[in-house]
């Protein structure tokens, strides 16, 4: 053998053997500040935040910061599970979009409560049988989901953080012989983002709306002539095969989640902050509620209109805005909407996604 290689593999046994060490020195002291602290909370998503962000900043490759989050990420979750288990809810069954969601932001070391519907995600956090939930809030080919939002405004719950997911679309099948596919089940929103792919490849075949992606994926296995759009991750579930990846119209099609709980979340130095709202019925109203951003300097990423479901022609505004409502400016242009608008309701302030 080359003795430059074998070189190399004594140096990253040794690299892997300091690296054991290191790890489990981590651990020890996680397990210390879980013994440390007397609020019984354990995650703390303004602490996660800025580790990610410091071990962005001081990395020099060649591993990406992509990489580099998605392994510190994991290293965190399973430091987290010493101190305690974290339950997580989300939109299930195994294999959806949101589950992949929930182990993006959460690691492997949680234990997942899948819902049957975003209702139940929000029960289930608010009635304490889980410590979060994740549930979707906009696409960025479909918009925004309206039963987050309206929820949103109900719930007394807090938005503890957002995940950014990629969404690449696969056609799943028992058989991928396109010609025999009959029926193609999805949730209306990947059937939505896929409406082009389908015209072209499978302009006959019948598209029936399912609850999740992976209950698409269980049906299309229930169904020989049939096929699901879903993620990659929902063929191994059920026994699919991947006949045709990344069937998305757009290649940069991306969802929002929202990460739910009951805590309140500290600064980390790069946050949002997103709230609802109502302008009173005056002209000029709608104007009134900008005015205080502008005048504090605070950056406004969203607006989003719903039905208030008070009465007819009634509206709510849901607003996403730079930094945190602890911070001067933002704290600040918050007083003044208080005062102009008819309703205020701040959803939560969290860390802004990787």
């Amino acid at each position: 053998m080359n003795e430059k290689l074998i070189q190399c593999r004594d140096q990253i046994d040794h690299i892997d053997n300091e690296m054991l060490q290191m790890l489990n020195r981590r651990a020890a002291l996680a397990q210390q500040i879980g013994h440390l602290k007397d609020n019984g909370v354990v995650l703390r998503p303004e602490r996660e935040a800025q580790v990610l962000q410091r071990l962005q900043s001081n990395n020099h490759g060649p591993l990406s910061n992509d990489a580099i989050v998605a392994l510190f990420t994991e290293v965190m979750s399973q430091c987290r599970a010493l101190e305690a288990p974290l339950h997580v809810a989300y939109l299930g069954p195994e294999g959806t979009f949101t589950e992949a969601a929930a182990l993006k932001r959460f690691g492997s070391a949680v234990q997942g409560a899948p819902c049957a519907n975003i209702d139940d995600i929000f029960r289930a956090v608010e009635s304490g049988k889980v410590n979060y939930g994740v549930a979707p809030v906009e696409n960025s080919t479909e918009g925004a989901v309206g039963r987050t939002l309206d929820l949103l405004m109900q719930s007394n719950l807090q938005i503890c953080g957002e995940v950014m997911l990629p969404i690449h679309q696969c056609l799943l099948a028992q058989s991928c012989e396109l010609s025999a596919i009959k029926t193609v089940y999805s949730h209306p929103q990947s059937l939505a983002q896929c409406q082009g792919w389908l015209n072209v490849h499978l302009p006959h075949a019948a598209r029936v709306p399912a609850s999740s992606n992976a209950e698409a994926a269980r049906l299309a296995a229930e169904n020989p002539n049939s096929a699901a759009i879903a993620g990659s991750q929902a063929a191994a579930h059920f026994g699919l095969t991947v006949c045709v990846e990344n069937i998305e119209d757009d290649a940069k099609n991306t969802t929002r989640f929202l990460v739910l709980g009951k805590q309140q979340v500290s600064p980390s130095g790069r946050d949002k902050t997103s709230l609802v709202l109502s302008a009173a019925n005056r002209p000029g109203a709608v104007h009134e509620l900008l005015a205080p951003l502008a005048k504090h300097g605070v950056s406004m990423t969203k607006l989003e209109s719903r039905p208030a479901r008070s009465g007819l022609w009634e509206y709510v505004f849901y607003m996403d805005i730079e930094g945190h409502q602890c911070d001067t400016k933002v704290a600040a242009a918050l007083a003044e909407l208080k005062q102009v608008a008819a309703f205020v309701k701040v959803l939560g302030s969290y860390p802004i996604a990787h």
